[in-house]
């Protein structure tokens, strides 16, 4: 019996151990890349997470006396219910963003594919306003997956703008969201473009970056291979928005859908909208694309940089192709 009670001790001893390693870890790398996430993607490794005691500092949650927040909020917005075939990486994209959130330490994610949460007073379906819950007032930016038409009222789009332009917060997008809310014009404003189809498919493509300096683009080579279904966009204006990222149609197939007269085909971009920081990207249309470490760690560092946990410079610059380049207008479509 004393031995059982010896070794019970020496128990508790090193499980107090390997707490206290665990949290000196955690604080020496509180900002980089999750843990978790390796070059064979976000799997394993995190074992339970335990929401109640992990969350608990973050407090502040609308009553209850809890805590101030010590983490940023971001809100993964997806209402898909009016997309035109469902995009299957759409829940794996979402959880995607959560983990990383949760892994690194910075943020706080909350999935909704509702949309009545985009307002400062949001309601419930009777109409009544809605007790707890994300909103436009506890968020600190949007994850935005949403697809085609999205229903908003006048208010609710007011609001989204305020968010974004006045109140100075974030706007990440991701593929489909290219799609969304193309028949409001000031969203396409915010958003930098609307979808022109996606002439080609998924298919393999060289992706030439625009900027290696940019947080989000920064780990990928000047020049790379990628295979997606990559979207094209028209209302687009690069007087308003930094390109990132654009696809080398020079060496696409030849197809009749594809608009561009000089060649420019953008992929990701950032921009300011007011004192908002907007960032697009048109990866990834494959769920397992979501497990490439360029591709996650795009999208974090889009976050990060749209939270305003980092800064890079986001000024307008012209195509640097020219007229010469060949335009890929002719031939059968595809």
């Amino acid at each position: 019996m004393i031995a059982n009670s010896k070794r019970t001790r020496i128990g508790f001893v090193l499980l107090a151990l390997s707490i206290c390693a665990v949290w000196a870890v955690a604080q020496q790398n509180p900002g980089g890349p999750p843990a978790g996430f390796g070059p064979g993607g976000p799997g394993g490794g995190s074992g339970g997470r335990g929401r109640g005691g992990g969350r608990g500092g973050s407090g502040g949650r609308g009553g209850g006396g809890r805590a101030a927040r010590t983490k940023k909020v971001v809100l993964a917005w997806a209402d898909t219910r009016n997309g035109i075939a469902q995009h299957d990486f759409t829940s794996h994209a979402l959880a995607i963003i959560e983990r990383l959130g949760y892994e690194s330490n910075l943020w706080d994610t909350y999935i909704r594919t509702d949309s009545n949460i985009v307002s400062y007073s949001p309601k419930m379906t009777t109409g009544q306003p809605a007790s707890g819950g994300p909103s436009l007032n506890t968020a600190d930016a949007i994850f935005f997956l949403g697809h085609r038409e999205i229903q908003l009222d006048d208010q609710q789009k007011a609001d989204l703008l305020k968010f974004v332009h006045d109140d100075g917060k974030g706007f990440v997008a991701a593929h489909t969201a290219l799609t969304a809310l193309n028949s409001w014009p000031d969203f396409v404003d915010m958003l930098g473009g609307s979808f022109d189809e996606h002439p080609y498919g998924s298919v393999p493509g060289t992706v030439i970056n625009e900027d290696p300096t940019f947080p989000a683009t920064k780990q990928f080579p000047a020049t790379f291979a990628f295979t997606d279904e990559f979207y094209q966009v028209k209302d687009f204006s690069r007087e308003k928005s930094r390109v990132l990222l654009r696809l080398d149609i020079s060496k696409m197939p030849p197809n009749q859908n594809v608009h561009s007269k000089d060649g420019d085909f953008p992929l990701a971009w950032a921009k300011m909208y007011g004192k908002g920081r907007v960032f697009y990207g048109s990866f990834a249309h494959d769920a397992k694309n979501w497990d490439n470490p360029d591709v996650y760690h795009m999208y974090f560092e889009a976050i990060k940089w749209s939270l305003g946990l980092t800064d890079a410079d986001v000024t307008p610059r012209p195509y640097p192709g020219t007229a010469a380049t060949p335009v890929n207008a002719a031939g059968p479509g595809r």
